[in-house]
């Protein structure tokens, strides 16, 4: 006797709906993993570049700070003060979107203003300083490359973990209680014909028997 599943009905077609949705089921499974290795494979490259970028955040930074003291002997402390207090505004900041295997990913531009002049006056300021706001323009451009590769990081890996719930969800759960149904209901249906086949080898042994009476008397 085939242990019963409540809520399913074992017909042909259900059987046939069961495997439907097992096809799908399987399908799904395989274009989540697909895509949960893809996104992997992007996570890590990611992690090489950001690497890459907070070493070179880390040059430019130091490289600038240098500047920033040759132009402090030059001027003095509390000149370079004055002037930092001047500036205002130094450029725009715009935020885009890139899209990675169906995540959007942020994007930062920087746009510079007034064709990238030192957003201060050069009458009492020396050569030095305007060497130290080149270098920090660019140490600017690097460290607002790391945070959109470090918001990047954080959106995939989200990504990555929902889609392994899902792949481990079809691949532990769904799948395997759809192909018990199945099993389930094949079975059910196979008892049923073993069940029909003795009956009607039942009921044409016992017609025979009659015909075979009838005839004797």
């Amino acid at each position: 006797m085939v242990e019963k599943i409540e809520g399913v009905k074992p017909t042909r077609m259900e059987l046939l709906a069961i495997r439907k949705k097992k096809e799908l089921a399987k399908n799904g499974h395989k274009l989540l993993s697909e895509k949960r290795d893809a996104l992997i494979s992007r996570f890590f490259e990611i992690i090489d570049e950001r690497m890459r970028v907070r070493e070179e955040v880390r040059e430019k930074l130091k490289d600038a700070y240098r500047s920033l003291m040759e132009a402090e002997l030059s001027m003095g402390r509390l000149k370079i003060e004055g002037v930092a207090r001047e500036v205002h505004e130094i450029g725009e900041v715009r935020i885009s979107s890139m899209n990675i295997m169906g995540v959007l990913v942020p994007r930062i531009h920087w746009e510079m203003r007034e064709h990238d002049e030192p957003p201060y006056g050069f009458l009492d300021t020396t050569a030095k300083l305007d060497v130290y706001w080149k270098k920090m323009r660019e140490a600017y451009k690097s460290i607002m490359k790391l945070a959109e590769l470090e918001s990047t990081l954080e959106m995939l890996a989200k990504e990555i973990e929902k889609t392994k719930r899902r792949v481990n969800a079809l691949e532990h759960i769904f799948i395997p209680r759809l192909e018990a149904t199945e099993k389930y209901i094949r079975m059910v249906l196979e008892e049923r014909e073993r069940e029909d086949f003795f009956r009607r080898k039942r009921i044409k042994a016992i017609l025979m028997r009659r015909q075979n009476e009838e005839r004797g008397g």
